[in-house]
């Protein structure tokens, strides 16, 4: 008996065979068997003992700013968690559900006078990708942040980690490796003083504005930072700036980008990246890892 999700689950928004190339911040990717956008917690937990029971493959999406989601599309149930986006302060404690922006996770500390979250001022992606992949930037990362996460374990347990439970490293949590979902984040923050927090917000996003190709679709920055090298230096230094295959371009702004210049599809990306590595490689020895994360069937 085939399966149908729509008819299984009423009262949450499913789709089948859509296009996530209508979610993604490249604007590109293939259709996801079945799209579900869950408003709770309970309904996660529904999907995630169904998909169990049913052997389905499951891939959880917030976002999806730092991604790629090749052309073939993603079997199973991808789930989007966007409508998840609760944001409270308790005290000096910021709690988001995985699905608010930390954008406005950012703007919420900053509106009750909270330091500790500058850094995150315009990093596109959600709460919850930014425990996931340890989201960082001008020298601030989630872990220097976050005191817990929410998370739901692929058996449908609900387990509350702490910081150091979380293992963070360079662009990595635990979450990544025990494939759980983030439901939620606790963000420590400290008392500051409102108009220093909102200039040093204003001051990041404009550097960011000056320096990132944030007119163009793109995945942000691509590659992870080799160690004693900065990724967008090797691929400047290497001549690639404008490198263009099909509708997908090394930024003539930022090299560490790429952006969809003209219908660009997720197979342009990756071959994008490909030469990226192969030709820094070949002059600099130097292994480019990527950063964005990058799902789905060739």
């Amino acid at each position: 008996m085939a399966i149908d999700l729509i008819k299984e689950f009423p009262k949450i928004d499913i789709k089948k065979q859509e296009p996530l190339s209508k979610y993604t911040f490249t604007h590109t990717g293939g259709k996801a068997d079945w799209l579900a956008f869950p408003e709770s917690v309970e309904q996660v937990q529904q999907l995630v003992d169904f998909v169990r029971k049913n052997n389905l493959p499951l891939t959880v999406i917030g976002n999806a700013s730092n991604l790629i989601v090749r052309d073939g599309g993603v079997a199973g149930l991808v789930m989007i968690v966007t409508k998840m986006n609760q944001i409270k302060v308790e005290g000096d404690v910021v709690k988001a559900q995985a699905g608010a922006t930390y954008i406005k996770t950012t703007q919420v500390a900053r509106d009750h006078s909270l330091t500790g979250l500058e850094f995150a001022a315009g990093i596109p992606g959600s709460v919850g990708g930014a425990v996931f992949m340890n989201a960082g930037a001008y020298g601030g990362e989630t872990q220097f942040v976050v005191k817990s996460a929410t998370i739901m374990l692929p058996t449908g347990e609900i387990q509350e980690l702490n910081n150091e439970e979380l293992d963070f490293g360079y662009r990595h949590s635990s979450v990544q490796d025990n494939n759980g979902v983030v439901l939620e984040a606790s963000f420590g923050l400290k008392a500051g003083n409102k108009e220093e927090i909102t200039a040093q917000m204003d001051e990041l996003n404009a550097r960011r504005a000056a320096k990132q190709p944030l007119e163009l679709p793109s995945c942000g920055s691509v590659f992870k930072r080799p160690k004693g090298y900065f990724a967008g230096k090797l691929i400047h230094d290497s001549g690639l700036q404008g490198y263009t295959s099909g509708g997908a371009q090394v930024s003539k702004k930022h090299a560490g980008f790429i952006v969809n210049i003209n219908n660009g599809t997720a197979t342009d990306y990756l071959n994008v990246i490909r030469h990226v590595q192969r030709v820094v490689k070949e002059k600099f020895g130097v292994e480019l890892e990527t950063e964005v994360r990058i799902i789905g069937r060739d």
